[in-house]
């Protein structure tokens, strides 16, 4: 009998996979969703909405957590969720780049909430023993729950079973406390239906509510290890949602059954005072806020190990270690760290309240970011997305814009400032050249746009002159003839353009065109694009002829034949090549580089413009004209260098025509600042000694091009020419 392995459930960084559904993803996120936003704040929302502003507010907090949910889990059915989570979701679909931008901040601040759910757990302590020293409580319980964390995750797993029997003692002693509003004659009361918001406003009461339900990333991060992440992420997210919104819909009618509104907004603990047994109400507070910061301290370090796995962070390699057992020991020292300074820096300062709404910022971006995530893959259509667990568009939607909306609700600086944050990480991360192992839908995303682009351009009417840019066509036969060309090609293509290069060799040559690949690479880093192909066959000519029938009709066609001259070639082969060129609507260049000057200093460019006596007339087409002024605007800008029109006129009495056809050249077609109008009266052969000198000279071709011209040129003028050929559809004054 064969056997396939799980290719979706395997694991390729060496952690255990231990977990299942209910201890990985369900009871870790119910935990950090129950926590102290439910027992210290719940009945503050209530005195301040009513009960139905109360109702609204955590219906309208829960829709961005369930539609987030929801993206996540179609992603997970859809995707080899690895370790890391949110990291590798937004890794997979977007880039190293977008995710560790979003991710970085995420994991910090993972790290520094385990921090303010220690001091939340130290308020709750200090209640019943006040006499403590508030610093010796915060290191006690940050040394108990880095221990925990440090022994082992599954440890993590059987105290979260401890806590989660706490929380159920503590809301069945709140459920069984008293029913009914008594006023102060002894009357039951009627509980409000809108409250005065008398603390804060809406969006106010909101901003404080949305924090208790921002825990639903607490089971996706310890992805790594779980025995199956494309069942268990699912279930156990929307399931710990579905049941902590129930569980927060009940808490606030109760709170509106058992107190008034100015207890409710004066009096935090009001839960322990109207529940049957207070102290069962105390040690959830206890339970929920320490089960929150180790639930963060768990999840933190598999968060930078994801990241460090992939070399996003300075000293990845060592950071993305991990114990026999599948446990990021060295993540989780830095984890520690960054709580222990946050720690310090609380007790020294008070200021943590301060970088709360930075950390509900991180928060929000990751959970924006994935549902991007799945709206992005829903709207290209590729075949590579097909969850079983499909969502409407309008879901994750709803999540990317509720996530925005309530971000600037919350705290606009913050928001602004998490935003310039993330943006400065991408714009370091793009630099590093990071590899993704994975793929990503960045490339699907630029085709589909470009497929779309293309569809619109199709049916457009008009001609494309003022879209033209330099997209050469370089046919090459050996490596070295293309490495000489490299500078000149790099000044007519940057930074627009684009080099498309053929390389044609016959049977068993391959070895002559294999360097071509390496340029290609080098003109990708110079900023151009640059793509190749190779063409097989005896006949090299016919190759080309072959390419140019086939590539110009293409929708990103060259729109020049890049030739490099040569004294010995055949010229009628030349001119068959430059007749095909015309019938495609290719122009053509011809490169004839001096063997001693090459290029020269890189400053200087003649453009030698025919005598247009007796009709001196500038149009929108300039007859074998066009492509000339082109080439020669845009290598003089690469070089930044100085360009001169020039012309030669048998008789005196036209000269003043030529000049003010250059000048009107010069002008309508935006030529460079000092430029040159040159006008010569007399022969053309004589003008050569006195001409300006320059290191390119270029030249318009006849019907029938002329090697001999050609290589008098290059000899005469001492520098390279090029000579070029339009296509008709260039303008130079458009």
């Amino acid at each position: 009998m064969l056997r396939f392995k799980n290719v979706f459930t395997s694991n390729n960084n060496g952690e255990s996979k231990q977990f299942g559904t209910f201890t990985g993803v369900f009871l870790p996120t119910l935990l950090t969703i129950l926590g102290a936003v439910m027992y210290l704040r719940t009945g503050w929302v209530v005195g301040n909405a009513g009960l139905g502003g109360a109702l609204l507010i955590i219906l309208l907090a829960n829709a961005i957590t369930i539609c987030t949910g929801l993206s996540i889990a179609s992603m997970a059915t859809n995707i080899r969720v690895r370790a890391g989570g949110a990291f590798s979701i937004i890794a997979q679909s977007l880039g190293l780049e977008v995710s560790g931008s979003i991710s970085i901040p995420f994991y910090i601040a993972q790290a520094i909430a385990v921090a303010f759910y220690i001091f939340a757990f130290s308020e709750g302590w200090l209640r019943i023993f006040p006499d403590h020293p508030e610093a010796v409580v915060v290191f006690v319980v940050f040394a108990a729950t880095i221990t925990i964390a440090a022994i082992s995750a599954k440890l993590a797993s059987k105290v979260h079973f401890i806590i989660l029997f706490v929380h159920i003692v503590a809301l069945s002693s709140v459920f069984l406390g008293t029913f009914g509003i008594a006023n102060s004659e002894g009357v039951t009361a009627t509980p409000e239906l809108w409250g005065e918001f008398s603390a804060a406003s809406f969006w106010g009461v909101f901003a404080v509510f949305f924090p208790g339900v921002t825990g639903i990333l607490a089971g996706v991060n310890l992805s790594g290890n779980l025995k199956n992440p494309r069942r268990s992420i699912p279930i156990g997210v929307i399931s710990a949602i579905g049941l902590t919104m129930t569980i927060y819909i009940c808490l606030v009618f109760w709170f509106s059954s058992v107190a008034t509104s100015d207890e409710l907004v004066n009096n935090l603990t009001v839960m322990v005072d109207k529940s049957a047994f207070g102290p069962a109400v105390l040690a959830g507070l206890l339970a929920a806020t320490f089960s929150a910061a180790f639930t963060s301290l768990v999840g933190a370090p598999r968060i930078l190990q994801a990241i460090a796995e992939q070399d996003i962070i300075p000293s990845g390699k060592s950071l993305a270690r991990v114990t026999d057992a599948g446990e990021p020991r060295r993540a989780l020292v830095i984890t520690g760290t960054i709580t222990f300074i946050t720690l310090i820096v609380g007790l020294l300062t008070g200021g943590l309240n301060a970088i709360a709404p930075l950390m509900t910022m991180f928060y929000l971006i990751t959970y924006a970011a994935l549902n991007g995530v799945i709206l992005l893959e829903r709207a290209l259509g590729l075949v590579s997305f097909r969850p079983s667990f499909q969502v409407p568009w309008y879901i994750p939607l709803a999540g990317l814009t509720g996530c925005l909306i309530v971000m600037f609700l919350i705290e606009p600086v913050f928001s602004v400032f998490a935003i310039v944050l993330i943006v400065l990480l991408f714009v370091y991360l793009s630099r590093r050249d990071l590899t993704n192992p994975w793929g990503d839908l960045r490339s699907g995303l630029f085709v589909t746009m470009a497929e779309w682009a293309a569809k619109r351009v199709i049916h457009m009417p008009g001609s494309s002159e003022r879209a033209w840019k330099p997209n050469l066509l370089v046919p090459v036969t050996d490596t070295e003839s293309l490495l000489g060309s490299y500078r000149f090609i790099k000044a007519v293509t940057y930074p627009r353009g684009s080099v498309s290069v053929l390389g044609l060799h016959t049977p068993g040559k391959h070895q002559d065109v294999s360097g071509i690949s390496s340029i290609v690479d080098a003109f990708l880093k110079d900023g151009i694009f640059a793509q190749s192909a190779l063409l097989e066959g005896d006949d090299l000519d016919q190759g080309l002829l072959f390419g140019l029938d086939t590539l110009t009709s293409a929708f990103f066609h060259p729109n020049a034949l890049f030739l490099t001259l040569n004294r010995h070639m055949d010229v009628e082969i030349l001119q068959t090549k430059l007749e095909r060129a015309q019938k495609n609507e290719t122009g053509a260049i011809l490169f004839a580089q001096h063997p001693t000057t090459s290029l020269g200093r890189e400053q200087s460019i003649n453009v030698w413009i025919r005598d247009q006596s007796p009709e001196w007339e500038v149009g929108l087409r300039l007859s074998r004209l066009d492509l000339s002024l082109l080439l020669a605007f845009q290598i003089a800008k690469n070089w930044n260098g100085h360009i001169n029109l020039i012309t030669v006129v048998a008789q005196k009495e036209e000269e003043q025509n030529g000049l003010a056809f250059l000048n009107s050249l010069i002008m309508l077609g935006r030529m460079p600042r000092g430029t040159r109008a040159i006008v010569h009266v007399g022969e053309f052969d004589e003008f050569l000694q006195d001409a300006p000198r320059a290191d390119l000279h270029i030249f318009g071709t006849d019907q029938r091009i002329s090697l001999d011209f050609a290589w008098k040129m290059v000899d005469r003028n001492r520098a390279s020419c090029i000579f070029v050929q339009d296509s008709g559809i260039e303008s130079a004054l458009a």
